[in-house]
């Protein structure tokens, strides 16, 4: 039997599954429409108590799937935040749950308005390969504090990980509750052509549309987390010190395999110097050597690899001046698909790292006069998912944050905004539609239906024909003002 036609026999095999356990779960659901404050508290624990007794092994999954994963980066950036994210809406969940009073017209009393928060039904969920754990975990948190069922497309490209979450989520939950389905790109597309009754997918910009297509075919509300072009803006006076150190955290974080990721950076022109040899001082103290320091990670795989050597080459190719930041000057071309950091300085519009989401440890730095133009480089060009400013001058930071449109901002830091439990992490525009996180994760998923109620007594009999009686002349002048 040839490859080909083990991989189509594998994936139908894997749609009729997921193709049963959607029934399944919609079923469920019927049974039991809004689970209780309890029920779904013991969800949450359950799925953090799951978290926390295989901490090593989740760990190990990631590291085997990239080839060197820093295990200290899938600790800050994938399980802290998951654990927190659990916390948080086990903490909050009783109040967000209470049906919200609203105000009642004089004209409609007496009687009672309340929204009520419904869970939708069963909700998809596709997970990129970046950051597997947070990425499946953190929006589940979110669907199952709504009180919905969940199916969880893992990405192919990180098998041991996707293979690993299916066995331990299996293990403990029913999967009318919760399903993770694997597979390759025609089990994706079946999964986000499904009638979901709310779909969230993570992943690129492109791919994002295809989802949107394929979702409208059932008028199926989607959340898109997609990526686009952060930039960080260096401002005339901020601490260079203070500036790169942050932007070099945030740019080699799993070594730039990050949706939030600083994508290009806008420096004063007269700066720029000072911005190269303080980001390559900073860099170093972080990373003194990459090829066996198990700090610096891996790109994910010979692919994505071979696209960021493209883009280098490319900037290259095209007149750029192109920096390697490599502090002890190691070779790493030999398959351990570590890349050092690339600065690229004087890039034009022609090239790919100017075009493309970067996704990787090449930092683009575009100078500018004024703050003013550098607004108008960010806001000529498609909406950001992040954007970052270095500058402790109050009013300068107002005036960033009031003329520019990003999914979210961080003053003098990077990527910090999305581990922050009460604030929404979302895109606009090109970068994402709709968010998630903390409340508006629980709203996301859940419906608010609208409650007018009236009891015996009907004063709304006053307003019954036949009409244009002296009464309902006199209530129409009323409240026509």
């Amino acid at each position: 039997m040839t490859a080909s036609v083990v991989h189509l026999t594998e994936s139908k095999k894997q749609i009729q599954q997921t193709t049963r356990l959607f029934e399944e779960q919609r079923r469920a659901f019927r049974r039991n429409a809004y689970p209780s404050l309890t029920e779904r508290k013991e969800n949450l624990k359950r799925l953090k108590r799951l978290l926390l007794a295989n901490e090593d092994r989740l760990i190990a999954a990631i590291d085997e799937d990239f080839s060197c994963r820093s295990a200290d980066e899938t600790k800050i950036a994938e399980l802290m935040p998951a654990v927190q994210g659990i916390n948080y809406a086990l903490k909050n969940l009783g109040d967000w749950m209470k049906p919200s009073k609203r105000h009642v017209s004089v004209l409609f009393q007496p009687a009672s308005n309340k929204v009520v928060y419904q869970p939708v039904g069963v909700v998809g969920i596709v997970v990129p390969w970046n950051y597997p754990l947070l990425l499946s975990i953190g929006p589940m948190t979110a669907a199952l504090a709504a009180g919905n069922r969940v199916m969880v497309k893992m990405s192919e490209f990180t098998p041991h990980f996707s293979a690993l979450i299916k066995q331990l989520i299996e293990d403990k939950f029913p999967q009318d509750l919760i399903s993770i389905i694997n597979g390759e790109a025609d089990v994706a597309a079946d999964f986000t052509a499904r009638p979901f009754d709310h779909l969230l997918f993570t992943g690129s910009t492109a791919v994002g549309r295809h989802v949107m297509r394929a979702a409208a075919e059932n008028l199926t509300p989607v959340t898109l987390e997609l990526g686009g072009k952060s930039p960080a803006i260096i401002s005339n006076d901020v601490p260079m010190r203070d500036a790169t150190e942050r932007l070099a955290f945030g740019k080699a974080v799993n070594a730039g395999q990050t949706c939030v990721a600083p994508d290009y950076v806008l420096c004063p022109a007269d700066r720029l110097q000072a911005f190269v040899d303080e980001f390559r001082t900073r860099f170093a103290d972080m990373y003194p050597t990459l090829r066996d320091n198990n700090d610096y990670t891996a790109i994910i795989n010979e692919r994505q690899y071979e696209r960021l050597v493209r883009y280098i080459d490319d900037a290259r190719n095209k007149g750029a001046k192109v920096i390697e930041v490599n502090p002890a000057a190691e070779s790493l071309g030999d398959g351990t698909r570590k890349l050092p950091m690339h600065l690229v300085l004087n890039p034009t519009d022609d090239m790919l790292v100017m075009q493309e989401e970067i996704f990787g440890p090449i930092l683009p730095v575009v100078t500018y006069g004024s703050i003013d133009e550098a607004l108008d480089f960010i806001n000529d060009r498609p909406r950001p998912l992040a954007l970052y400013y270095f500058g402790y001058d109050r009013d300068a930071q107002d005036h960033v944050v009031a003329n520019t449109h990003a999914g979210g901002m961080c003053i003098n830091d990077t990527l910090m905004h999305v581990a922050q439990d009460d604030l929404p992490f979302g895109g606009i525009g090109e970068s994402g539609m709709g968010h998630y996180h903390g409340k508006e994760g629980f709203l996301t998923f859940s419906h608010g239906k609208s409650v007018y109620g009236r009891q015996k007594l009907n004063s709304g009999r006053f307003v019954y024909p036949p009409y244009n009686t002296p009464f309902h002349k006199m209530v129409y002048r009323m409240f026509i003002r």
